[in-house]
């Protein structure tokens, strides 16, 4: 099975100039915990309600005002369309991530997140990935690492 076939096609974004207040507004709206940043079309980051908690709010910082750009994790871990899910799964366990974007050739054509993975392979499999995810962060951004 392929990234393309359990993602979600067209997923919400933002532009880096919008604030981390549109982020949590479209974050609740989707209820999803992490919106892509494209800038002309081009994935160029995403940005996570943990992002949000810690790089600003726990900073003393307001959200209402602090752009998006100030709180996203550049250049973000991607998978392409064609991939399989298995490798997909790989990745998230290796670079410990839960959300994935889909890109191809620079453009963000969607997002794959860990339920959709599950829903898509070996339940197990799955969870021995979530394990690793978890076990591995260390505290930072699921994107940090990207």
């Amino acid at each position: 099975m392929k990234v393309r076939d359990i993602m979600t096609r067209d997923p919400s974004t933002l532009a880096p100039t919008a604030t981390l207040g549109e982020a949590a507004t479209i974050m609740k709206q989707e209820d999803c915990g992490s919106v892509p940043v494209v800038e002309a079309g081009r994935l160029i980051g995403i940005v996570t309600d943990r992002d949000i908690v810690v790089r600003v709010v726990a900073a003393g910082k307001d959200p209402k005002t602090e752009l998006v750009s100030e709180a996203m994790t550049a250049d973000p871990v991607t998978v392409e369309p064609d991939a399989s899910v298995d490798e997909a799964q790989r990745v998230m366990a290796d670079r410990q991530v839960r959300r994935l974007p889909v890109v191809e050739d620079g453009k963000l054509v969607g997002l794959v997140v860990i339920g959709q993975v599950a829903r898509g392979d070996d339940a197990r499999d799955v969870g021995e990935t979530l394990k690793d995810v978890s076990e591995k962060g260390s505290g930072r951004s699921s994107h940090a690492r990207g």
